[in-house]
């Protein structure tokens, strides 16, 4: 990639941020200091983040642009974190699409008619990148404003995805997606394959509008075995991340409760691997192959207890980066709504204070 020296971008119009700690650490560097970031730190934490919000729905907030870069921005301000997430949500791409899907608060996401049979997933509408064109415009509001700071844009996985539709919303067992996985294989493969393809398109439209890292965020992954997610779930993770090798563009791929699937998940085409706080990050970066960086892992739960356990937690997950192939530290799961901000605040300082 070609630069312009005096302006700090490339010549195809991506801003220049080799040096910045993040994605040191993502290419297995040694950076200046570790970065941090946390999963969903722009939200509902943030006193500022609910005055903004009051009386606008999720995906309303989403697909505003100015609504959706403010968002954005408020943790980057607050916390001096090493990255800044798009404020969007995994069913923004459904939605936008055409799927009849909302955010229910206290539920999640629901889908009108859920998704059973082939017929089904051929109503399933095909997304076009000029659908994102909204959050293509927020994206270009952020770059203006962040600097030296990455951004991070992301999608819901496939079969995170597919869950929401097969089941109609949140499930605690999966179990109508694991019948359809079973009871109707080509019924589950084409819905994964259309899913891939919209996963596909609009982490795209992101990487197009400019941001700097990706992740695939796979939340109900942990639900299956390793052998079923070999054969029902990665092959069409592979196609999103692989998919996407040619940007360039640094790949983060993470599930909750999937430490038995580390080493699959790192096969589907991840630059760095998101590890949940069930197991230390040294462990996870071995069952990923060895050769992986690493992002996590502290409990989002342990916010809630007393400085100096917080701390002597932080310092011990430091410590395990220290002996994988990269670190990014961040939580295991997105920052619980209760959590005080001053203390997310205080752990980015006592992260930046510590020796890579």
């Amino acid at each position: 990639m070609k630069l312009d020296s005096a302006s700090g971008f490339s010549r195809t119009g991506r801003r220049d941020l080799r040096a910045a700690p993040l994605l040191a650490a993502m290419r297995g560097e040694t950076p200046s200091h570790i970065p941090v970031w946390f999963m969903r730190q722009a939200g509902r934490s943030l006193p500022e983040y609910r005055a903004l919000r009051a009386g606008t729905g999720m995906l309303q907030s989403c697909l505003t642009p100015d609504l959706a870069c403010e968002i954005t921005l408020q943790p980057v301000r607050r916390h001096g974190v090493d990255a800044a997430v798009l404020f969007s949500d995994i069913v923004v791409p459904l939605y936008i699409a055409g799927v009849s899907v909302d955010i229910v608060a206290g539920t999640g996401p629901v889908v009108a008619r859920p998704v059973r049979t082939m017929a089904d997933v051929e109503r399933i509408p095909t997304l076009h990148a000029e659908q994102a064109a909204p959050v293509a415009e927020a994206i270009g509001l952020l770059l203006r404003e962040l600097g030296d700071t990455p951004l991070i844009g992301f999608a819901g996985a496939p079969f995170t995805l597919a869950s929401y539709l097969v089941e109609g919303g949140p499930s605690r067992n999966h179990e109508r997606t694991k019948a359809l996985m079973r009871s109707a294989p080509e019924v589950w493969h084409a819905l994964m394959a259309r899913l891939a393809e919209s996963c596909s398109v609009f982490l795209r439209a992101q990487i197009d509008a400019g941001v700097d890292v990706v992740q695939l965020f796979d939340s109900w992954a942990g639900a299956l075995s390793e052998r079923d997610y070999r054969t029902y779930v990665l092959p069409h993770s592979t196609r999103v991340l692989e998919g996407l090798a040619d940007t360039g563009v640094p790949r983060i791929h993470f599930g909750v409760g999937t430490g038995e699937l580390l080493g699959a998940m790192a096969e589907a085409g991840a630059d760095v691997v998101g590890v949940d706080w069930r197991i230390p990050l040294d462990v996870a970066a071995r069952r990923a192959g060895g050769t992986h960086p690493v992002q996590g892992n502290l409990d989002p739960a342990v916010l809630f207890a007393d400085r100096e356990s917080i701390e002597a937690e932080a310092r011990r997950i430091v410590d395990e980066g220290r002996r994988t192939p990269g670190h990014v530290f961040n939580l295991g799961h997105g920052v619980l709504p209760e959590t005080d901000p001053d203390v997310l605040t205080r752990l980015v300082e006592l992260v930046h204070s510590l020796r890579p």
